[in-house]
C-alpha cells in the first residue's frame, strides 16, 4: 500500500511538473450563464436539420462574446455555412445538439480564434458534430473541411463532446495556451489524413480521449512545450505520434502516459526526414498495445515525408518506459525501431521496463541507427557520438511480463469510407484500470 501511494504521489508530481502552469477557463460556466445567455433558437436557428445554423450561431456569439453562454439546445442542426468566432473573453459554447455538415467548402466548420477564458462542452455528454465525411471519402477525396480548429485561444477547455467522420482533420489546436481537453470520443474513417487531435501549442493537458481513425490519434507538432497527454484510447487508429517534424523544430517537455493502442499503425511514432531544431525532454510511459503494426518507431528518414533541408532534427533526453503487450508481426516490423539522423545522432535515449511480444511467428527484431543511450540496440551513451549503420538484433523468446490487459470496447473492425459512421457515446474508461479524471458531465 505504501508503494502504491508513493507511486501515485510521484506520478502526480511528474504531471504537475510537466505543465508550466494552470490550464482551463478562468470563469465558471454558471457565472458566464448568469452574465448572459444567448440561445441560438432566439437568433433564427431551428432544430429541423434543414435551417442553416451558421448565421444564428454567429449572431449569438456576437451578443455573448464579451461574457456569456452561447447555447445550442438538444436536437438536430444543419451547418451549411462555416462559422469563424473571433475574439471573445469569458464566454462559453454549450452544444447539446448534433450539428450535421451541410456545406461542401474547405476550411473549418467551426473556427475559434483570439479567444480567452473559453469553454466548449456538452452538458449531456452527447453533443456532437457529424461531418459526414464519407460523402468525400467515397470519391477518394480528403480535401473537405476540418470539424473544429482553435487558433490563439488561451485559458480554455473542450470536454464532453463528440466528433464524427470529419472530411479532413477532426480537431486542431494551433498556437494555443493553457488548455484542457478531456472526455471526448472521436470517430473517423479508415483513411489517412483524418487526424484525431493535433496540437502545436504551450501548456496543454489532453486526457481521457478515445480516437478511432486511420491516421494520428493524439499528435504533438512543432512548436510545442509543456504538453501532458494521458489516458488515451487509440481504438483502431493510426496511433499517437510526434511530427512530422521539419525545419526549426522546437518541442520540449512532453509527457505521454497511460496510452492504450489497439489494432493501429503504431503505438508511438516520432517522424522526420531532414530538417533542423530539437525535440528534447520527452517521456512516453505506461503504454499497452495489442495488434499494432509498429510499436516504438522513431524514424528520422520517414519515406512518406518529402526530405526537408537541414542536417536532421536533434533528438535528446527521450525516455520510453513501462511498455507492455504485443505487436502484430515482430519480425516483419520491429517493435523497437530507433532510426536517427546520421548527421545528428540521437543522444540520451532510454528504453526501460519494456516487454512486448509478437502475435505472429516466434521472433522479433530490434533496430537502431545512430542512436545512443541505454537499452536494447542503443549504443552506449558514454562512447563517442558518431553515426553508425543500422544494427539489428533478434529475440527468439518472449520477454517476461509482456502480458497486458485489453479493453472491452476494442473494435472488431474499422469504419469504412463509403457509409455514414454512427455517433458513439463517450466511454467511461480510456485505459485499463484507470479512472477518468472527471466524470462525464451527462452523468452528473
Amino acid at each position: 500500500m505504501f508503494y502504491t501511494v508513493l507511486s501515485c504521489a510521484l506520478l502526480l508530481q511528474q504531471a504537475a511538473s510537466q505543465l508550466s502552469g494552470s490550464v482551463g477557463p478562468l470563469t465558471s460556466v454558471s457565472t458566464k450563464k448568469s452574465t448572459k445567455l444567448c440561445n441560438v433558437l432566439d437568433y433564427g436557428a431551428a432544430a429541423d436539420k434543414s435551417t442553416d445554423l451558421g448565421p444564428p450561431l454567429t449572431d449569438a456569439f456576437t451578443d455573448c462574446s464579451s461574457g456569456g453562454l452561447v447555447y445550442v439546445p438538444s436536437g438536430d442542426y444543419l451547418l451549411n455555412s462555416w462559422v469563424t468566432l473571433s475574439g471573445g473573453k469569458a464566454w462559453a459554447l454549450q452544444i447539446d445538439g448534433i450539428i450535421y455538415r451541410g456545406g461542401t467548402d474547405g476550411g473549418n466548420m467551426i473556427y475559434i480564434e483570439h479567444s480567452s477564458d473559453f469553454e466548449l462542452f456538452s452538458s449531456t455528454s452527447s453533443g456532437a458534430m457529424q461531418g459526414l465525411g464519407y460523402e468525400f471519402h467515397a470519391k477518394g477525396s480528403i480535401s473537405g473541411p476540418r470539424l473544429l480548429r482553435f487558433y490563439e485561444v488561451t485559458d480554455f477547455s473542450v470536454h464532453d463532446f463528440i466528433l464524427v467522420d470529419s472530411p479532413s482533420f477532426h480537431f486542431s489546436m494551433d498556437t494555443c495556451k493553457n488548455g484542457e481537453v478531456y472526455n471526448m470520443a472521436i470517430r473517423g474513417a479508415n483513411e489517412g489524413g483524418l487526424d484525431g487531435i493535433d496540437v502545436w501549442s504551450d501548456n496543454i493537458w489532453i486526457h481521457d480521449i478515445e480516437v478511432t481513425n486511420k491516421d494520428e490519434c493524439v499528435t504533438v507538432k512543432s512548436p510545442s512545450h509543456n504538453i501532458l497527454v494521458e489516458d488515451i484510447y487509440c481504438n483502431w487508429s493510426g496511433g499517437c505520434a510526434i511530427g512530422s517534424l521539419g525545419a526549426d523544430t522546437d518541442i520540449s517537455d512532453i509527457l505521454y502516459r497511460n496510452v492504450y493502442t489497439w489494432s493501429s499503425n503504431q503505438m508511438m511514432m516520432i517522424k522526420s526526414n531532414g530538417g533542423s531544431g530539437t525535440l528534447q525532454n520527452a517521456v512516453f510511459d505506461n503504454f499497452i498495445g495489442h495488434g499494432n503494426a509498429y510499436s516504438l518507431d522513431l524514424d528520422a528518414y520517414w519515406s512518406s515525408e518529402t526530405p526537408v533541408d537541414g542536417d536532421g532534427v536533434t533528438y535528446t533526453n527521450i525516455t520510453f518506459s513501462n511498455w507492455h503487450g504485443s505487436e502484430a508481426d515482430g519480425s516483419r516490423r520491429a517493435p523497437i525501431r530507433v532510426i536517427c539522423p546520421d548527421t545528428a545522432p540521437c543522444t540520451d535515449i532510454t528504453i526501460s521496463d519494456w516487454a512486448l511480444w509478437t502475435e505472429s511467428g516466434d521472433a522479433q527484431l530490434y533496430v537502431c541507427q545512430s542512436a545512443y543511450g541505454d537499452g536494447f540496440c542503443l549504443q552506449d551513451s558514454d562512447s563517442d557520438v558518431a553515426s553508425y549503420s543500422a544494427i539489428t538484433s533478434t529475440a527468439t523468446a518472449a520477454p517476461s511480463g509482456y502480458s497486458a490487459a485489453t479493453m472491452a470496447a476494442d473494435l472488431s473492425d474499422s469504419f469504412g469510407t463509403t457509409a455514414s459512421i454512427p455517433i458513439p457515446t463517450i466511454p467511461t474508461s480510456f485505459f485499463p484500470g484507470q479512472t477518468p479524471v472527471s466524470k462525464l458531465a451527462g452523468s452528473s
